[in-house]
């Protein structure tokens, strides 16, 4: 694996940069402070960065996330596809604003899901829509096996039934992927996710959380009540197989994981980024010099540094093996939680680093330590990663090993 940027991407990398810097960080104080205000500007980028995307299978946004392009030219051997394009321009765009990017239209996390495991037809149909992502319930929150949700079928139709909350952009988004369970009875192999259009009958937004971070973004809590869904919705193979078991469901977690140690990493880096400017009045930063020589706050953020870059590798590689049709569950659990365990540290220690600076509303700094808490919790915390790596490095199942 190469370790700088692909040249291909180079171009792309560059105008996320740029609409972080030009767009994003000019209205990010604003949003933070105006929560469930929808920031319109958004949609002009929103179509330009749908003309930007245009026919291409390596664009910037979650669409992109998909092992589905890798099998078809596998045979061309070594590929840099869409998910590292995707995870590079998400680096970006968060080094931005994180809440920002959770609010952009089309590029939701039920986007990255429909990538992953649709098929051809529901990846036309589809096409365009922005896809929300409703896993979280108020009795399941890491354990997505515990899912109680229900579906169950009615001729060309499942019924839905349940509750969902933590829905990211759950009101804003033209749809939401829901999972729900087939049968209770056999567990998490009859968990299937469904594309639920709003507007739907039976479906409802019943409040719109407040939170320490990510303010930009709506986090919706969504009622289920005898909510009528084509049965050509059931995105992958809507049977169930004991065998196969919860494996097909939870592919998306290998694309949409290291989308959000990405996250992670872009906000890390602007908190260095800034914490270093802020440092360079009042310290020399020579990096040639032993950290035994150097002041404290120096040495900390060499030390950050040092964490960043080993996140932002780690990232890279879960996204690079998925382009390449690799195994990446546990890669991506290791990016997930090595990248959301840093972000929060940096972006802490940078605020302590700045002093009184870093604590008030002048700098965002301080909103950055808070948007960072999110990403070490959605998509699986900290804790489920780490229990996830544990049972791919010791071959235990999760009855084994819980």
């Amino acid at each position: 694996m190469n370790l700088e940027t692909p040249k291909k991407f180079r171009g792309l990398v560059n105008q996320a940069h740029q609409v972080a810097e030009n767009y994003f960080r000019p209205i990010s104080r604003k949003y933070d402070k105006a929560e469930h205000a929808y920031p319109k500007e958004l949609d002009l980028l929103a179509a330009l960065l749908d003309g930007m995307n245009a026919g291409s299978p390596d664009a910037i946004g979650a669409t992109s996330a998909s092992k589905r392009g890798a099998a078809r030219e596998q045979q061309e051997g070594i590929k840099n596809g869409g998910n590292l394009s995707a995870l590079l321009g998400v680096m970006e765009l968060c080094w931005g604003d994180v809440g920002l990017l959770l609010a952009m239209p089309r590029q939701g996390l039920g986007n990255a899901a429909i990538a992953a495991v649709a098929n051809d037809e529901q990846l036309a149909r589809f096409s365009g829509t922005w896809a929300a992502m409703a896993i979280t319930e108020p009795g399941c929150g890491s354990d997505s096996a515990a899912i109680r949700t229900t579906a169950i079928k009615d001729g060309d139709h499942y019924v839905l039934n349940g509750e969902k909350i933590y829905v990211t952009s759950g009101e804003r988004a033209d749809a939401v992927v829901v999972w729900a369970t087939l049968d209770k009875s056999l567990g998490r192999a009859a968990i299937k996710s469904f594309v639920v259009e709003h507007g739907t009958p039976g479906m409802s937004v019943t409040r719109l959380e407040k939170k320490l971070g990510i303010k930009a973004s709506d986090t919706a809590a969504i009622s289920f009540s005898d909510c009528r869904v084509p049965a050509a919705n059931l995105l992958g193979n809507p049977e169930i197989d004991v065998q196969k078991g919860f494996a097909g469901v939870m592919e998306t977690f290998d694309n949409t994981r290291p989308l959000v140690a990405g996250m992670a990493v872009g906000v890390a880096k602007a908190s260095l980024d800034r914490t270093r400017e802020l440092l360079k009045k009042v310290c020399k930063l020579d990096y040639r010099t032993p950290l035994l020589s150097v002041s404290h706050a120096e040495a900390t953020l060499y030390r950050l540094e040092a964490e960043w870059e080993a996140a932002r590798l780690l990232t890279m590689k879960a996204a690079w093996m998925a382009d390449n049709k690799l195994p990446n569950s546990k890669e991506a659990s290791i990016a997930k939680a090595k990248a959301g365990r840093v972000a929060n540290e940096v972006t802490l220690k940078c605020v302590e680093l700045a002093g009184a600076l870093g604590y008030g509303e002048d700098e965002l700094l301080e909103k950055w330590a808070r948007d960072s808490k999110i990403l070490d919790i959605f998509e699986g915390t900290q804790q489920i990663q780490l229990l996830i790596v544990a049972r791919r490095l010791l071959g235990k199942s999760s009855s084994e090993l819980k």
